[in-house]
């Protein structure tokens, strides 16, 4: 009898424990979002490197994982991300490029088709040229943006990084940017940056024509837009700003 009873007691506790353990991670599960970046090295034929751009995945990345939120990258191609703008007297890019865990997954992207939507409450374009010559026609991250969109999910991106949103279709068919206030590198900033004849398409142009409401600052200025569950941000000044438009809406 007594064999009996520290049996039962013994797999009460495994019970338990796996109970704890599932719901622990059933939280965690919760609290995930999927950072988008580029995998494109080289802007046009001018020989020049790019990739994403490092201030604007650390601001957001600060901002979402102190906030307890666990965050995974992924690319078109999966591995390693090219980065640009590779500022280490940027305290905050810094911090993440000195995380062990942060710069494994950005240095082991998943690839697309490893990634289970369902996981995510969000997922975030970060911008960098490279944006600009695949996540616009990358149909397997669209696919994966459209399904956390239509499960209540929020789909944010900043600078270059909406030309990952400009052919994302809903199941309706209809354009995720349609009718929606939206922000993004602009033409001017393009242009100032002499890049508006090397880029394979006008950013802000482009989504206009998609159907989004384009809204706008002055160059650099930062700019945020939030339109019911869809963030866009201007520019790299935009980045944090981004984040924690990011954090408001996934806290109501």
């Amino acid at each position: 009898m007594a064999n009996a009873l520290v049996k039962l007691a013994l797999a009460a506790s495994v019970i338990s424990s796996n109970s704890d353990a599932m719901a622990q991670t059933g939280q965690k599960m919760e609290k995930k979002i999927l950072f988008v970046v580029t995998s494109h090295d080289t802007k046009g034929n001018t020989g020049e490197p790019t990739g994403y751009y490092l201030g604007e995945v650390s601001h957001p990345w600060e901002v979402l994982s102190e906030a307890g939120y666990e965050i995974d990258f992924v690319s078109p191609k999966g591995g390693k991300a090219p980065v640009d703008g590779f500022d280490l007297t940027d305290p905050v890019n810094k911090k993440f490029w000195e995380n062990e865990e942060a710069r494994k997954k950005v240095e082991h992207t998943l690839a697309p088709e490893a990634v289970k939507p369902k996981e995510y409450l969000a997922i975030f374009y970060a911008g960098g040229h490279g944006a600009m010559w695949d996540l616009a026609d990358d149909v397997k991250i669209a696919a994966i943006a459209s399904e956390i969109y239509e499960q209540n999910g929020l789909v944010a991106a900043v600078c270059h990084g909406p030309a990952g949103l400009v052919n994302i279709k809903l199941t309706d068919g209809s354009s995720l940017v349609n009718g929606k206030k939206v922000n993004a590198f602009t033409n001017e900033e393009e242009a100032a940056v002499g890049m508006e004849k090397v880029v394979p398409f006008a950013l802000e142009t482009k989504l206009i024509e998609r159907g989004a409401k384009f809204e706008k600052s002055g160059n650099w200025q930062t700019h945020v837009v939030t339109d019911q569950r869809l963030i866009t941000g201007q520019n790299p000044q935009s980045a944090k700003a981004v984040g924690l438009a990011m954090l408001e809406v996934l806290g109501k």
